[in-house]
């Protein structure tokens, strides 16, 4: 019987793979940074309100520097971030934005928003040094320190407003006709900046949402939003620690829910345990969470694993250890993890609703 060999590898290829991909990852973080400078100058709003435009138009609608404007224009031509006449002389030069471009960048509402992903690198940026203190004491950093409630609104803000309420609740039997019925009740935990309950709250008239959030700047956002859509005699907003028995003294709710908020907690379980007690007994307990795989596989493909890995290490698992005795979970909260938590906050089941996302699975929990 023969015994196949494989030739090694040229250590000095190897060498070059493995600098070219880093030089790919170094060139990917910079060119970012660039998005961002455009989303928080305004320079992408003044490209699509003026281009094709030269650099001194552009400069001047967005109030910036005109030497700034240009190499930032040059630039982002050059990444193909934007269109460009590509003159040889810059004053010749004249830019656009692409309507693809602008629905990415620039509108709030599309489910094809990705702009809001780049608004956490300053953040990041500016607590880079915590985060190196962090690993080297265990310690973690507080969800108020990134200031990031505005950049996760946002990025949510598109799923929440065109899917929670027409596909992602009707996907649980019987859910969308016991929130159509008079005094319907739903009690969100980490409602964020609001968008979950709004949608809620808009898709069906008379019910009555309870949002409950540990951060200040959030709920302050939230209560904002719910004034803007008409909804605040429906949808109310309470600074709560979700994970405290006595915190939310409400009971009977129909819908007890929590979109992609368990995994940051030190403590899930008693979150968990919070949402069985103050559900009606026959009410949905619905939590979104992170779409991982089952098991851990590396190297991987699949770009949203590696982006709720990158989280987790510059924000989920610092979050999540503020506290003592923390469950450390991280971004990357397997389905094995969930339905560990869940067994020993009470629930006797989970199941997994058959709606597809490529960043979220929909679990419903059972009680007995």
């Amino acid at each position: 019987m023969s015994t196949a060999t494989s030739t090694p590898a040229d250590p000095d290829a190897q060498v070059g793979a493995y600098a070219e991909q880093l030089f790919g990852l170094g060139l990917a973080a910079f060119e970012a940074a660039t998005i961002t400078i455009g989303r928080e100058t305004g320079l992408y709003a003044a490209l699509a309100a003026n281009g094709p435009a030269d650099a001194a138009t552009v400069a001047i609608a967005a109030g910036v520097d005109v030497r700034y404007a240009q190499e930032w224009l040059d630039q982002q031509a050059a990444a193909g971030l934007i269109e460009t006449n590509a003159a040889a002389e810059a004053t010749a030069r004249t830019f656009s934005l692409s309507e693809a471009a602008q629905v990415c960048l620039l509108d709030p509402d599309s489910l094809a928003s990705t702009g809001p992903l780049f608004d956490f690198l300053p953040a990041v940026g500016a607590l880079l040094p915590s985060i190196v203190t962090a690993f080297r004491t265990g310690a973690g950093i507080p969800y108020a320190d990134y200031a990031v409630h505005d950049a996760q609104g946002d990025f949510n803000r598109p799923a929440f407003l065109h899917l929670l309420a027409t596909e992602w609740l009707p996907a649980v039997d019987g859910l969308r006709d016991r929130l159509s019925a008079p005094g319907a009740r739903v009690a969100e935990f980490g409602s964020g900046e609001g968008w979950a309950a709004i949608a809620i709250a808009r898709a069906f008239p008379t019910v009555h949402v309870d949002g409950f959030d540990l951060d200040d700047a959030s709920v302050v956002a939230a209560r904002k939003h719910a004034a803007e859509a008409g909804v605040t005699d429906r949808v109310h907003f309470e600074v709560a620690d979700v994970t405290d028995v006595t915190a939310i003294p409400t009971t009977g709710y129909d819908l007890v829910c929590a979109f992609e908020m368990i995994h940051d907690l030190a403590h899930p379980v008693e979150a968990l345990a919070n949402m069985r007690r103050i559900a009606a007994p026959d009410a949905t307990v619905l939590v979104v969470d992170e779409n991982v795989g089952d098991e851990f596989a590396a190297p991987t493909e699949n770009p949203v694993e590696r982006l709720f890995y990158a989280a987790s290490v510059l924000h989920c698992l610092p979050v999540g250890r503020c506290e003592d005795h923390s469950e450390a979970t991280g971004t990357v909260m397997r389905p094995s993890t969930f339905r560990a938590y869940a067994e020993r906050a009470g629930f006797t089941g989970v199941e997994i609703l058959p709606i597809h996302h490529d960043l979220f699975r929909f679990y419903r929990l059972v009680s007995a």
